[in-house]
């Protein structure tokens, strides 16, 4: 009569992937849950969760995830479709495509942003363009 939906092994431990700092990862990162990065990473994340980059994390290469918190270095394209929180100490330099930007005072953001409500409906190579008549 009632069917359980049954939940994931990460779901149930509510755990999130982390990597600690002073660790560097050169490739490119795919993960279905949340993910916390204090260390280095060299090429391109991919989440269908959250991504926070802690104070002490940076990442060069692209990102596409649902929900990111920066807080430390960011150099690349990044896609997120719902919130980009950037905190005081964040320095971005790149392409941006979110659906909402936080930015507190202080964070540096060297980078073209494209702030749009469905940006998971955005391809990979789509580019600011503007329409000429």
């Amino acid at each position: 009569m009632f069917e359980k939906k049954t939940k994931s092994y990460t779901d149930l431990l509510g755990k999130t992937n982390r990597i600690v700092e002073g660790t560097t990862i050169h490739g490119n990162i795919v993960s279905p849950a949340d993910f916390r990065l204090d260390g280095h990473l060299v090429g391109n994340f991919e989440t269908k969760g959250k991504l926070v980059i802690g104070p002490a994390g940076s990442v060069t290469g692209d990102i596409i995830c649902k929900n990111c918190d920066i807080e430390g270095k960011y150099e690349g394209k990044i896609q997120v479709t719902e919130l980009l929180n950037l905190k005081a100490k964040a320095v971005i330099k790149g392409e941006v495509m979110c659906g909402k930007l936080a930015v507190e005072p202080g964070a540096e953001f060297t980078a073209t942003c494209v702030m749009k409500p469905n940006v998971k409906n955005l391809q990979p190579n789509d580019a600011v363009t503007e329409k000429t008549a």
